[in-house]
């Protein structure tokens, strides 16, 4: 049986190039997806605080409620912490030479104009923990009073600072003047400052914690053997060597590897989806231009079992070689993805991929079975053909669609529109979700009945193009309507190329202007005060003391982590969150309050949204219990319930809480809002005056809804991903095109002979692939349109999708032109032959 599928792949080299381009390009995406989770999993970036510590000790970066499983978890939104005096009990640990409490908190030189000096991330320190690195002296002592300071070299040389000379520094209040006592080495992804230690753990503002604990090894211990001992000793934190230790001294690395696995988890079931899609459509197009053959085969006596095993055989053989250059193939692929993501800010430009056989052999396995089973589907009509009736059968298209098959698509695309709804009755990222995801079911549902949808369509159009180009519009309207499973197998992939991208994209920028429109109606301040390095918890109480300001209202961005319980399993997820002062928030925002007074947002106390209130079945009073974003455990009482969750997130903090519980200790912004009768310029220019570095005043409809940046980011992201998916759905669709038109060069020739022109011909051909890609066009805009009608009434009110109209234009621009192109091409390519030789051709 090998024998003979392989003389038949080498016979039909052109036929099998569509399933092999097929596996081939979904290999490599799966194979790419397998790479970014095993990055998350292992990967990250090389320490630089901590590069001569062996072991380093840092808060845990995940939060695993009590009960849940080891799958069930969510990556801490804000830097943990460690007592600092664990540091003394871990160098009494055998081993250890050393260990070093290191405290972090931001500290940024000011330059002679004011304003804060930009660059990398700006950190000071202790001069007790530059042994971590180790950092080493250029030039100078280190700090030995108060008021001294050591800053690398690259920042020295920015602030045009030198040993003996002086620079001011803002940490959390107005600016200090210090003198510069030395010169180290620097560092690629952030600036130091060090101080003496006593004046650097003033300057942090969190008495008795510590960023992370940095242990020393004696001569000759191996860091894991050390680990191992610090763990034993300190049981409730993370413990990290090599690599690991980076997601202690990085934030966003921990946030990164997690997001990664997010990402291979979401867009890998995507692509896979779409892969097995892609590929049973290919075969069974394939396997649809045999007929013929198969049926010359049955009339000789190949039984049903015999034609299943040729195809599978067939099917295996391409599979696995597609399947190993395709895995291939996905390293590179995943380093593109990678340097993509690095290019939109979502993974830092250093993180480094995790390479492996594993992703690539997984993918080879799926992509097999894919197509084993993508195979076993196609081949149950050709081995199913009665011997008696398979010649008669082989020369006439099947008109017909069986009940199974008919029911099945039907059921899809009527799941998928009742999934539509859903956005109706619930909101958030996951009604986004479902929205694309019922996109993508109309779609897979349409093309099970493809021929019955595409049928009715072509016989509505044939009679036009008859009407209106005679001769070439009647052979192209006649070929449509006898062929319409042809017609359906070129539709298909186009319809969900357009489906897919439209969703995709719309669906986020409807997420982002619900919003953004929320957020401007309750926003009620007139100004916000913002700055790239924090602003100081001083600043508020400074503007509220202004003549013509009426309220200053601090503002601290941050997130929580919820845990609850669904069935026999656990749903722990990350909530925007912010910190307000609940006495000033009246006249500054308006939170849609609809039970409770927002002026007891005092203390240990917390105000939720009615949706969050309902879904955690909590009434004023009550306790809720969930974890701040650095992971630490919170049981504060519900004092009030709000309405407007998408412009304010789910939860919302007193101020001082929030700011405890954020790495900085600092406020985001303060929202100001002017008395009735003061000056507006007067306000403006008072604010401006402010003795705080960096300060921009704007206007309070400029301010940014929680998470905006978090949004963003995943609005860049989910269009890289959606791209290559797209871009493999193009080669897909290129590929049908070729293989419907390339299979009809006897048709060409037929239609020569009877006198037809070349040029009539291929005018015919225009006029299909204008038929197919007008078809095509109309469903993929008519299948995202209504899910996503749905979600901007359920988001919005408004059904309209707000988002550039040249997005979508060039979304079908681009369908039209391939689809043209596609046929075009490979029409030239077939009519070339003279029409004597070509009627001699193989089907």
């Amino acid at each position: 049986m090998l024998t003979l599928a392989w003389q038949t792949i080498r016979g039909r080299l052109g036929g099998f190039t569509g399933a092999f381009v097929a596996i081939l390009c979904g290999t490599a995406l799966v194979a790419a997806c397998g790479v970014l989770m095993e990055s998350g999993l292992r990967a990250g970036v090389p320490t630089q605080r901590y590069a001569a510590a062996a072991v380093v000790v840092g808060g845990a970066q995940t939060v695993r409620p009590p009960g849940a499983d080891a799958l069930t978890f969510e990556q801490v939104g804000e830097q943990p912490t460690v007592p600092a005096d664990l540091a003394g009990k871990i160098a009494g640990v055998p081993g250890v030479r050393a260990a070093i409490a290191e405290r972090s908190f931001p500290a940024h030189v000011v330059t002679g104009d004011g304003q804060v000096l930009g660059g990398a991330e700006s950190l000071g320190h202790g001069w007790d923990t530059a042994v971590l690195a180790p950092f080493t002296l250029r030039a100078g002592q280190p700090p030995a009073a108060p008021g001294d300071v050591v800053l690398d070299a690259d920042l020295a040389r920015r602030a045009g600072a030198a040993v003996g000379g002086q620079v001011r520094i803002a940490t959390r209040s107005v600016p200090e003047t210090f003198r510069v006592t030395g010169v180290v080495d620097g560092l690629s992804r952030q600036s130091a400052l060090f101080f003496t230690p006593a004046r650097a753990a003033d300057l942090a503002g969190q008495p008795g914690r510590a960023h992370a604990i940095g242990v020393l090894a004696e001569p000759g211990v191996a860091p894991e053997a050390l680990a191992e001992r610090v763990r034993a000793a300190a049981p409730d934190v993370e413990v990290t060597t090599g690599v690991e230790r980076s997601s202690v001294e990085f934030l966003d690395v921990s946030q990164t590897r997690t997001l990664l696995l997010a990402i291979a988890g979401s867009f890998g079931g995507f692509a896979l989806l779409v892969a097995v899609f892609v590929v049973a459509s290919t075969l069974a197009l394939t396997i649809n231009q045999r007929r013929r053959e198969f049926a010359l085969l049955r009339a000789v006596a190949a039984t049903p079992r015999q034609i299943r095993q040729l195809i599978g055989a067939e099917t295996t053989l391409v599979a696995l070689v597609a399947g190993v250059l395709g895995g291939v193939l996905g390293l590179a692929l995943a380093s593109v993805l990678r340097d993509a993501f690095a290019a939109i800010g979502v993974v830092p430009p250093e993180f480094e991929l995790a390479l492996s056989p594993l992703p690539s052999l997984a993918a080879v396995l799926l992509g097999l079975g894919a197509a084993r089973l993508a195979a076993w589907a196609a081949a149950r009509r050709p081995s199913s053909i009665r011997p008696v009736e398979a010649l008669g059968e082989a020369a006439v298209e099947r008109r017909e669609l069986g009940r199974v098959r008919v029911l099945t698509g039907w059921g899809l695309v009527a799941v998928g529109f009742g999934g539509a709804l859903v956005p109706l009755f619930l909101h958030g990222e996951v009604a986004t979700a479902i929205s694309t995801m019922a996109t993508l079911v109309v779609v897979i549902g349409l093309a099970v009945v493809g021929p019955q949808v595409t049928g009715l369509l072509v016989r509505v159009l044939a009679p036009v193009l008859g009407r209106v180009w005679r001769i070439s519009g009647y052979l192209a309207g006649a070929n449509a309507v006898a062929n319409t499973r042809r017609v359906a197998a070129a539709v298909t992939p186009l319809v969900l190329a357009i489906a897919f991208a439209l969703s995709t994209f719309y669906s986020q920028t409807s997420a982002t202007a619900a919003v953004a429109e929320e957020s401007a109606r309750s926003t009620t301040a007139d100004y916000v005060v913002t700055s790239p390095a924090g602003v100081s918890p001083e600043v508020a109480a400074a503007i509220g003391g202004l003549p013509g300001v009426a309220a200053a209202t601090p503002v601290v961005r941050t997130s929580v982590i919820t845990a609850t319980t669904v069935g026999d399993g656990m749903d722990v997820q990350r909530n925007a969150a912010q910190g307000l002062a609940g006495d000033k928030v009246r006249g500054a925002l308006e939170l849609g309050v609809d039970a409770g007074n927002l002026t007891e947002l005092t203390g240990e106390t917390v105000a939720l949204s009615r949706s969050e209130a309902d879904w955690l079945d909590k009434k004023l009073g009550d306790d809720v219990e969930f974890y701040f974003g650095d992971g630490v455990p919170a049981k504060l009482r519900l004092v009030a319930t709000y309405t407007r969750d998408k412009a304010f997130g789910d939860f919302v903090l007193p101020v001082e809480l929030a700011r405890q519980h954020t790495g900085g200790r600092l406020d985001d912004s303060v929202l100001v809002r002017r008395s009735p009768d003061a000056d507006p310029a007067a306000v403006s220019a008072a604010l401006k005056a402010l003795p705080y570095p960096g300060l921009t005043v704007a206007p309070a409809a400029s301010i940014a809804a929680p998470e905006g940046g978090e949004r963003q980011a995943q609005f860049y992201l989910n269009l890289v991903a959606v791209g290559v998916i797209v871009g493999y759905l193009a080669i897909s669709v290129a590929n049908t095109l070729v293989l419907t038109t390339a299979q009809r060069a006897r048709e060409f020739a037929l239609l020569r002979l009877i006198g037809t022109t070349r040029r009539q011909v291929r005018h015919m051909m225009r006029l299909e692939a204008l038929v197919t890609v007008g078809i095509a066009v109309v469903a993929g805009t008519l299948v995202a349109l209504v899910p996503l009608g749905l979600l901007n009434v359920g988001l919005r009110g408004d059904p309209l999708p707000p988002g550039p109209l040249t997005v979508y234009f060039g979304i079908i621009g681009g369908a039209v032109l391939l689809g043209m192109a596609a046929m075009g091409i490979a029409t030239r390519v077939a009519s070339r032959a003279r029409p004597v030789e070509a009627i001699g051709l193989r089907e």
